[in-house]
């Protein structure tokens, strides 16, 4: 059973004429503490806020940080469990309730229906979801949740969130990605403290409020109602201190916007950095968590959460959100976030609905009458068209039926999406229309436009995910351009892993040297086309780096090298390294923790320490491809063949659906030899990557002895699939080897036309010398 904290006020005391709520009781679930533990907790509870806050706590209530989580009670839960049923792929499900309790019935991690009890809520509007504790202090979310929409917009019905997963999928409702514990506890209860027992594999999370509370926010509130208490109502000296007992400045960082000469919008006098942003960046942000001891708000946000970049898993390549980002990898993207607006500017932070009418929001700083003309809308006032957000924060909808606008506010770029086919705003509502449309339309509503046709750092990301010969020095010119957002320089900086032009190395050698924690995070990715020493030549000094996520992962970087490293070297890596493994150690109730411990242990050499950290992680999460891809290249290393592809093989059973296993299994089999097992596993593999192009090239490769033209239209495939020119000379080169065989030689006639188009002559004159040779 999992020690579930909630603290619950039952009465109240008076002192020095102030009034507080009393800690009365901690219920526990099966649990208890005593009183000098109670008494010495920093955090304080909502329920103290009450008496002096009236108005806030108002809007609070029922907003959706109080309804983050709840206890299932009648009060709380919001779905129909009246004994319903919902068939999903020609089963039913059941919700119905014992008494007073609340439960289901469905097929659990076996696929056997079994009864299982809903403890808690999560979240109200547009759905609400539902949570089942296991003995082991484990809190899943079930697959089914309920439409809390009224029902003229399709609500009032359960609904399955992830109709097509297994349960070899991460996000089936027992597996990790539907963990309350890991997934979802920092954001949705206040004070959480996992407490994930590694060698248990079990958790004793807490809490000391179980949803979104006051001190979510404002942080331990016991130092407010010291510093109350001691002033005595004594309001001038009550607000002298503008903080009043607490550390976080909560307020925003812009105090007047004014007119300025040149600008249709109102300009910041100043900007006062506080600490806003960085306080709802915390759940409002795509991120891994690697501590819970850390200050991510007096101190780096990177301290204790690594953020998430612009990458082509979460973002288009534009920036514009494609997964989940959570506000803030988009905010950072913005003109917005560079005047030093801030959260509370738009939203009023206790209901965390807008402070203002939707259409008023704008027009806070957006003054000119311009704005709100149907001249620079092209819509008709008073039409949803119409609306700022429309155009400049279009939704995506996420878990089906919940929309989330964009915060990065771009302007529309159809002249972009027709080249980088990234979406825009125009060919979304007019479907029926082209890109190439929208853009003659803007152009000609707005002929001198300063954005339409403005180099934009989308082109760069774009010809870098296609292997465009010119994306290495796109990269490294946007890494550059002190213009654009910080994070836009430092995903770009990433996206150089596997350069090592001149300008990928001058780069790399200003993102060390940044300012931008974020640029210099980027950098240590970007640098990996670089081998040993000069890989620690550029990362060596970001050891020391002030910041946790950069010195550490620099250290995960590096330490593959440990081999090579004198014992000075070694003794530098130390520190940081030792910080890194104590965060994949927080992270070991994850596959990825633990394989990343794994591999740092093999990089030092201790072999065995290596294959048990590997071993823990599919006996965690069977379905994580990773850790059985890396065990098994670490058998290989060792000449453990036969052990290598008894591990690919469990792997390829316990995760069906993931194609590094047959690739890496197809490449085990290809060193042995046996020629006919690896061509169908590597098959297989490109067949299921689909848009993997180095599965499609290595694939080609292995057909050459047996059908050269198979191995040509696979290498082709490759080409198609990357534009990258080297497949295609690869394909001409399998040709030219076989030039006398069969149709080849009309093959090749073919390719090298193709590849002429794109490189020198002198390319393609020596894939002809080799059939004179």
């Amino acid at each position: 059973m999992a020690r579930l904290f909630q603290w619950d006020w039952l009465c109240k005391f008076k002192l020095n004429n102030f009034v507080v709520n009393c800690f009365a009781v901690l219920f526990v679930s099966g649990f208890t503490v005593d009183n000098a533990t109670a008494q010495s907790i920093e955090y304080v509870g909502s329920g103290a806020c009450v008496d002096c806050h009236t108005e806030q706590v108002k809007a609070w209530r029922g907003s959706h940080h109080e309804m983050a989580m709840k206890h299932a009670t009648p009060e709380s839960v919001m779905a129909n469990f009246s004994d319903q049923k919902l068939e999903h792929k020609g089963k039913s499900n059941r919700f119905f309730r014992k008494g007073d309790e609340y439960w289901v019935n469905i097929a659990g991690a076996d696929q056997q229906f079994s009864d299982f009890k809903i403890s808690y809520t999560f979240g109200v509007y547009p759905l609400q979801q539902y949570m089942v504790e296991f003995p082991d202090g484990r809190i899943q979310l079930i697959p089914f949740a309920w439409d809390s929409r009224p029902p003229e917009k399709g609500g009032q019905r359960w609904f399955h969130l992830y109709p097509d997963t297994t349960p070899v999928d991460e996000f089936y409702w027992t597996n990790t990605g539907q963990n309350w514990n890991f997934m979802c506890a920092d954001c949705h209860s206040t004070n959480l403290k996992k407490n994930y027992d590694t060698k248990a594999d079990s958790y004793q999370t807490t809490w000391s409020e179980i949803n979104v509370g006051c001190e979510a926010c404002h942080g331990p509130a016991s130092g407010h109602i010291d510093y109350v208490t001691e002033h005595d109502g004594a309001k001038p000296a009550l607000h002298s201190d503008g903080l009043m007992g607490f550390e976080r400045d909560l307020t925003v960082s812009v105090k007047q916007w004014v007119a300025k000469e040149g600008h249709k919008t109102l300009q910041p006098a100043t900007i006062k950095p506080t600490d806003q942003i960085q306080t709802c960046a915390q759940c409002h942000s795509r991120r891994t968590q690697l501590n819970e001891t850390a200050d991510h708000v007096k101190g780096s946000f990177l301290d204790k959460y690594r953020l998430s970049l612009i990458t082509p898993e979460l973002y288009y390549h534009d920036g514009q959100i494609y997964d989940e980002d959570y506000v803030y990898g988009s905010f950072l993207q913005s003109r917005m976030a560079e005047k030093g607006v801030t959260c509370t500017n738009c939203h009023e932070p206790h209901s965390a609905k807008l402070k203002i009418p939707e259409e008023a929001v704008c027009s806070q700083c957006h003054v000119s009458p311009e704005y709100t003309s149907s001249k620079h809308t092209l819509h008709s006032e008073g039409t949803e068209a119409a609306k700022c957000t429309t155009c400049h924060m279009p939704e995506t909808t996420y878990m089906q039926i919940d929309p989330r606008r964009d915060h990065s506010w771009h302007i529309p770029r159809p002249d972009i999406s027709k080249h980088i086919n990234t979406p825009n705003v125009c060919t979304g509502c007019h479907e029926e229309k082209t890109d190439q449309w929208a853009d003659k339309t803007l152009a000609k509503h707005f002929p001198n436009s300063t954005y339409r046709n403005q180099q934009h750092f989308g082109v760069a990301f774009y010809a870098d995910s296609i292997g465009h010969k010119a994306a290495p020095d796109a990269l490294s010119y946007t890494a550059q351009d002190s213009s654009l957002s910080d994070i836009i320089r430092a995903s770009a900086v990433l996206r150089m892993a596997g350069n090592t032009g001149q300008n990928t190395l001058v780069a790399l050698a200003r993102a060390v040297k940044h300012d931008s924690e974020l640029i210099r995070l980027g950098a240590i990715e970007g640098s990996s086309g670089y081998g040993w020493p000069e890989r620690w030549q550029i990362l060596s000094p970001l050891l020391t780096d002030p910041v946790l996520s950069v010195r550490t992962e620099t250290a995960a970087a590096l330490v593959v090298h440990w081999p090579q490293m004198n014992l000075q070297q070694k003794d530098s890596l130390n520190k940081p390294l030792q910080e890194y493994i104590e965060i994949q150690q927080f992270n070991a109730d994850r596959g990825f923790g633990r394989t990343n411990l794994g591999n740092v242990y093999r990089a030092m050499g201790d072999v065995d320490e290596a294959v048990s950290w590997y071993q823990g992680a599919i006996g965690i999460e069977p379905y994580f491809a990773n850790s059985y891809v890396n065990l098994a290249d670490l058998y290989r290393s060792q000449n453990e063949e036969g052990l290598a592809l008894e591990v690919l093989q469990q792997g390829m059973k316990a995760q069906p659906n993931d194609s590094a296993l047959p690739y890496s299994a197809g490449l085990a089999y290809l060193r042995a030899g046996e020629m006919q097992q690896a061509k169908s596993l590597l098959k297989r593999a490109a067949e299921m990557a689909e848009g993997n192009s180095h599965y499609w090239y290595v694939y080609g490769l292995a057909l050459e002895k047996t059908d050269v033209l198979a191995a040509s239209k696979a290498i082709n495939t490759a080409f198609e699939l990357s534009g990258n020119p080297q497949h295609l000379y690869a394909q001409c080169e399998v040709l030219a080897r076989n030039y006398q065989i069969g149709e080849v030689a009309a093959a090749f006639e073919g390719c090298t036309q193709q590849l002429g188009k794109m490189v020198p002559p002198e390319i393609v004159s020596q894939l002809k010398a080799l059939i004179r040779g």
